[in-house]
């Protein structure tokens, strides 16, 4: 098996870079994934029970502002036109989220107009003075203590593992309110699931002649002939795993979330009418559940079964599966480390990207773009020289 360059990961970063280095370079790709499936945490196959798509690592809507990565998403897959909306169970009662005119008047049984909610909203918030010293001063700053406290505290406790009062304030720069009925999540012009699932997406990206998967292998055991021993310094690499993972943590251990899910088959058609309801109060011990039937509307579905998923955040240990970065000071001085060591493997033709290796949580299509700039600035030039 020939490899011109390995791109380590299967996630849409590295997907899109073997993809194109395959078709306008002409060179031989090997994609080295660690996992049993391509797709990263995007991926999402059939239930074999029930024909529901399930999304494995939580719920993933592709949307974007981006006409380029737009365009190119849908040389590989077509969309439907799911919009997403998401609800809050708070104390048993279902509210519309982001908080919108309609959750602040449910919120307090009024029947507010915009004018008047934006000034309820002014005069809760008045009870911050100053700078906001963390981020429930920030958040109380935004929308008031009763806002807060309800879909806010709760949720940021369980998704940090952290006191909000012991969270930086720039956390949270401003909190979505619309002072309209508009409860659509997302507001880029491009947005839906693609028809054949995300796994699907990805294998159509990777079906090239030139590109060869293996799957179920980790690049940084070192052994085998597209192990880190075999190729740095042999073989341009495009890495996309955890960047401090790379380096053996010599600098420290970067911070990062993680997340459990808890899958279910239900014996009903419809368990909650949505696909995902968050779940804000503190003595709930998860942060949303999933429903992903409802991510398919064009598809048929089962009158008897439903898939639905609990989502619980957690801080990562060593052999948990890094999600989030959580990047405190420490954290930010540990990455700035980490990169001048990467760029030392410049000269070795080595890069790295996606969310793991840069250390920064990128939507899908943010991931396609920093991809797409990637193989035009650096993997380009590396064949073109």
């Amino acid at each position: 098996m020939r490899a011109d360059l390995v791109v380590v990961g299967s996630g849409l970063f590295g997907a899109t870079v073997a993809q194109r280095a395959a078709e306008e370079l002409g060179v031989h790709v090997v994609v080295v994934e660690r996992r049993e499936h391509l797709g990263g945490n995007a991926y999402s196959y059939r239930d074999a029970d029930t024909g529901i798509e399930v999304h494995r690592y939580g719920s993933h809507i592709f949307h974007t502002s981006n006409e380029r990565v737009w365009a190119y998403a849908n040389r590989f897959t077509a969309f439907n036109d799911y919009r997403h909306h998401v609800y809050a169970n708070h104390a048993g009662e279902i509210y519309p989220l982001p908080i919108n005119l309609g959750t602040i008047n449910q919120f307090f049984h009024a029947a507010l107009g915009p004018e008047q909610a934006q000034d309820l909203l002014a005069r809760h918030a008045a009870e911050i003075t100053g700078e906001p010293a963390n981020l429930e001063d920030k958040a109380i700053s935004l929308i008031g203590r009763p806002l807060y406290e309800a879909f806010i505290r709760g949720y940021t406790a369980k998704q940090w593992q952290t006191d909000p009062t012991e969270l930086d304030a720039a956390i949270i720069t401003r909190l979505p309110v619309r002072m309209n009925y508009n409860n659509r999540y997302f507001s880029d012009p491009y947005e839906g699931i693609p028809v054949g699932g995300y796994g699907a997406w990805v294998e159509r990206m990777l079906d090239h002649p030139r590109i060869a998967v293996r799957l179920g292998e980790d690049f940084l055991a070192g052994d085998g002939p597209f192990g880190r021993d075999a190729c740095a310094g042999r073989v341009p690499v495009v890495y996309t795993g955890a960047v401090d993972r790379f380096f053996g943590h010599r600098l420290g251990a970067l911070t990062w979330r993680t997340l459990d899910f808890e899958t279910r088959i239900l014996h009903t058609g419809d368990y909650q009418g949505a696909a995902v309801i968050n779940y804000p109060d503190a003595e709930v011990p998860y942060t949303r559940v999933h429903e992903f039937r409802h991510y398919h509307p064009e598809r048929n579905h089962p009158d008897d079964a439903t898939v639905i998923m609990r989502e619980y955040s957690r801080m990562a240990g060593p052999d948990d599966e890094p999600y989030y970065p959580v990047g405190t000071p420490a954290d930010r001085e540990r990455l700035s480390r980490y990169q001048q060591l990467a760029a030392e493997l410049e000269a070795q033709r080595i890069v790295f990207g996606g969310r793991l290796g840069s250390y920064r949580y990128l939507d899908m299509d943010r991931t396609i773009a920093a991809a797409l700039e990637c193989f035009e600035q650096v993997v380009r030039a590396w064949f073109r020289a």
